[in-house]
């Protein structure tokens, strides 16, 4: 497909970004940091109604840094998670494109539990996230953009079990969140950007947002696995993010391949 052909050139770029989202904790204590490097492709749907009617297919490529933070002797556990998101879609007829970009930062909080003799964690908690994007047609005259901003917290959960197999340390996680409340920006139906920007028309624009508003869910099942001197991640992502507010919907369905490096290394004061 001619769409995946333009994703290639762009994961050397998305991987530059490991350089804004480093693990770093000024913390003086013992932190124990777990960071794991990604790259994920596979599969992308987008609907848009604001652009189109109709719902585009393509492929998505996705960079992502997910860092765990956690202090021996701590029942807590923190997580930060950034991400670039770049998908290209077709329309069925194949002459009409949608490009979309996404960033993405999460901040959760989770309780540890350990269980069957230490070799399963189970954690629960709330998670805080923010997300910029874009949609654009390249077929649309007027309107052929749509923003993407919105803030939304709510519950998450992950539970990892470690095991030996083949004379190596390996383990397995499952992670899963959804929004619960937020607060997102769109324009209503029928208005355009001029309205909204040049003339200064506010029409509801920002909006509160509950499941029901936006019924959407993340969720990953990884291996971390030992070969060739390095720890390897690898597993499969969904996401699922909808919404239908002023009179608009939207929803964009991806399921990625993920592979990525893992490095746990600790952090301490050192005193002069």
């Amino acid at each position: 497909m001619r769409t995946c052909r333009r994703l290639y050139g762009i994961a050397a770029c998305l991987l530059m970004i490991a350089a804004c989202a480093r693990a770093e904790d000024t913390i003086p204590h013992r932190a124990v940091i777990t960071n794991a490097q990604m790259i994920g492709m596979g599969y992308s749907a987008l609907l848009d109604n604001y652009l189109s009617p109709e719902e585009y297919t393509g492929a998505e490529i996705r960079y992502m840094s997910h860092t765990t933070r956690e202090y021996p002797g701590s029942r807590w556990a923190r997580q930060v998670v950034f991400e670039g998101v770049f998908a290209t879609d077709e329309n069925r007829a194949g002459n009409t494109d949608e490009l979309s970009g996404l960033f993405d930062f999460s901040y959760a909080l989770r309780h540890k539990w350990r269980l069957m003799g230490n070799r399963m964690e189970v954690q629960a908690g709330g998670t805080a996230d923010v997300t910029l994007g874009f949609v654009y047609n390249t077929r649309n005259g007027n309107n052929p953009a749509q923003a993407k901003a919105s803030l939304n917290i709510g519950p998450t959960a992950a539970a990892t079990y470690a095991f030996r197999l083949f004379r190596r340390n390996m383990s397995v996680r499952y992670e899963w969140s959804m929004p619960l409340l937020g607060v997102m920006f769109s324009p209503n139906y029928g208005q355009s950007y001029y309205e909204i920007f040049s003339l200064g028309n506010y029409d509801h624009n920002v909006v509160p947002t509950t499941v029901a508003s936006t019924p959407s869910m993340r969720h990953a099942l990884t291996a971390d696995v030992p070969l060739w001197g390095l720890t390897w991640r690898v597993g499969y992502m969904g996401d699922y993010r909808q919404t239908r507010v002023n009179g608009l919907k939207y929803h964009s369905y991806s399921h990625l391949l993920m592979v990525g490096v893992v490095r746990k290394f600790k952090i301490t004061n050192i005193r002069p």
